[in-house]
């Protein structure tokens, strides 16, 4: 279904890129090289509206998992909170044409029921993996873009900003965080999201660890 999308798409952008074109009269003469270029250039966009191998590269994250979720903002004297009864549902989005995941993920945090929705995706154009979440302890979305990529591989750095709300403690309210995100598929069994903050002046550090462990 998704090859017949793309060659329709491909299509439509030939047709749209050839309408009000003078027709070629009889005996006149074609610069052939030239038309073949501005075919593959109108073609060129429909090949970046398809899930491809980097897309592929997110299927191990499919599934149901058991989630260990480490939370250093919250905890005390350097040690994290742990959060040992979260379970997180990942699927692709058949509607969108599978290219986007989304990860649900429901348990406590602390003495708190916990929810977290994320999205992650491939931009074909851009070459970079997006990553989004939503939570019931932020209130404001977590964005990540990241640097282009040339290559597959298991682990993934997606950076971000964010405008703290007070996480960090007052000194830091209001000011723009540098964040990272880094997935690392250990296995199609396992895998961990790792969250880092670099406040202004300090060097980066870890702030959250998930754990996924496959519910089998």
């Amino acid at each position: 279904m998704l090859r017949k999308i793309s060659l329709t798409a491909a299509s439509a952008v030939v047709v749209l890129a050839t309408v009000g074109a003078p027709v070629a009269s009889a005996g006149a003469v074609t610069d052939r090289p030239a038309a073949l270029a501005q075919r593959s250039q109108a073609a060129a966009p429909a090949d970046n509206l398809a899930p491809g191998p980097y897309h592929r590269t997110l299927d191990p994250l499919v599934g149901t998992w058991k989630a260990v979720k480490y939370n250093y903002i919250l905890g005390t004297g350097g040690k994290p909170i742990v959060s040992r009864d979260m379970t997180v549902r990942v699927r692709w989005i058949s509607k969108t044409g599978g290219r986007f995941l989304e990860e649900k993920t429901e348990g406590t945090l602390g003495d708190r029921a916990y929810y977290r929705l994320g999205v992650l995706g491939f931009s074909p154009i851009d070459r970079r993996y997006e990553w989004t979440t939503f939570d019931s302890v932020t209130p404001t979305a977590m964005t990540y873009r990241g640097a282009p990529v040339s290559d597959k591989a298991s682990v993934l750095s997606i950076p971000g900003e964010f405008t703290d709300p007070g996480v960090l403690g007052p000194d830091y309210l209001g000011e723009t965080i540098p964040m990272r995100t880094v997935i690392t598929i250990r296995s199609k069994n396992r895998h961990t999201f790792d969250l880092y903050f670099t406040p202004p002046g300090q060097p980066e550090r870890l702030v959250d660890r998930v754990v996924y462990t496959r519910k089998l």
